[in-house]
């Protein structure tokens, strides 16, 4: 008896896709400055890969990206699938007399980050528009136990933002003066130094900044199933944006210049199985190994999410469902942040310590969500008997209640 065929999502990642994934989440592009990672590390990719009917839109305002499958083809049903390219980062604030490097926390926990390598990239006061980096230093607060208050010695108090800096080891005389003479002033850029890798249990993987090179890895990568074997009746736009940290400032424009039919936003998202001590929140028990995870309420449409849900199925690839609120906290409200009629959606990879340097997250996931949203794109090219979905379909498709059957036990 032949052996069953291992389904692509069922597996383990090979290492040639698993050090290109983190090649992605390793470009070093902080809020503001993405380019490393859209134009340095997937522009190129793109370039030698895509078919020649492709085309890449690139913005004035900002460092994103956005590949066409279908320029100028308006007549057919558009799907943009965005994730977004900007790293949380710290920034200088100050730099004190004894060359201490005074910097905020931004979306970090204080504590998280002391003691962890750094980048520090700054623009060259004699050739502005050109950037260096310092390495080597670290992120530090008390200096030592010894210096700290009772209270934070027994945990009855914390680091707070203003108490970070970043320690270059300065000595000698003037460190003030050393520090300013690489150039290094307030607003400039730092990020954390560990890429990823493989860890302990298998499929693992930790590192820093899976928020999100993960969403812009599985986009890259739907991008090239879909390269292999092209789509005719749909136009899918393969979004990288810029500045979701700070508010979706990048992906609303994107929505707004190209006026997608269809949005998704592609985000990392919790597994709030092992997050530790919150049981009686009584979230949604959604864990890291379980599949991707395709949220629900906010301004996420209904019509669109039962179809990821049933491509899903029909292929046996694992998924989990995430309630949101108000906001997804994603990209997928860049349709209605631009004022543009999109039916959206928000999927994710459940991830640990969100928002730290050991970020957590497992391979199988992450390969679900891309083969997920690759046969959402195969069952949208095959409706309507094999003439592709139309954007009228998403407008006579919403659910209507009033319909429904009573349900009894």
């Amino acid at each position: 008896m032949s052996k069953k065929k291992q389904k692509p999502w069922d597996r383990s990642m090979p290492e040639d896709a698993f050090n290109w994934m983190r090649d992605i989440l390793a470009a070093p592009s902080p809020i503001g400055l993405e380019g490393a990672m859209t134009y340095g590390v997937l522009k190129p990719w793109f370039e030698s890969m895509m078919p020649k009917r492709w085309k890449i839109h690139s913005f004035r305002g900002n460092a994103g990206l956005v590949v066409d499958t279908h320029p100028g083809r308006d007549d057919l049903c558009s799907v943009m699938v965005v994730g977004h390219a900007d790293k949380i980062r710290m920034q200088v604030r100050s730099i004190g007399d004894d060359g201490k490097i005074w910097i905020n926390s931004d979306s970090f926990l204080p504590t998280t980050v002391i003691g962890h390598e750094v980048i520090l990239f700054s623009e060259d006061p004699e050739k502005p528009g050109t950037y260096r980096k310092v390495e080597g230093g670290t992120v530090e607060a008390l200096g030592a136990i010894h210096f700290a208050s009772a209270d934070v010695r027994n945990g009855k108090s914390g680091v707070s933002s203003d108490m970070l800096y970043l320690e270059l080891q300065m000595y000698g005389d003037s460190p003030k003066k050393q520090v300013e003479k690489l150039g290094i002033k307030p607003g400039d850029p730092v990020i954390l130094n560990r890429p990823i890798r493989r860890g302990f249990s298998r499929d693992t993987f930790y590192g820093a900044y899976l928020d999100n090179g993960l969403g812009c890895y599985v986009t890259a990568e739907l991008a090239r199933l879909v390269a292999e074997d092209p789509l005719n009746n749909v136009r899918l736009l393969f979004a990288f944006a810029t500045g979701e940290e700070i508010g979706r400032f990048g992906s609303r424009v994107m929505a707004g210049a190209l006026k997608p039919d269809v949005l998704i936003g592609v985000d990392v998202d919790f597994d709030f199985k092992a997050a530790p001590g919150v049981g009686d929140k009584r979230y949604t028990p959604n864990a890291m190994g379980s599949g991707f995870t395709v949220s629900t309420g906010s301004i996420i449409s209904e019509y669109l999410n039962s179809l990821i849900i049933k491509a899903a199925r029909d292929r046996k690839i694992p998924f989990q469902r995430s309630p949101v609120g108000r906001d997804t906290g994603t990209d997928a409200m860049a349709g209605v942040l631009a004022a543009i009629d999109a039916a959206s959606t928000s999927v994710g990879i459940p991830v640990r310590n969100m928002h730290t340097i050991s970020e957590i997250a497992h391979t199988g996931d992450v390969l679900a969500c891309i083969y997920g949203l690759e046969g959402l794109c195969r069952d949208m090219e095959k409706a309507n008997g094999g003439k592709g979905i139309r954007a009228a379909d998403f407008e006579k498709n919403h659910p209507q209640l009033q319909q429904v059957k009573a349900l009894r036990s």
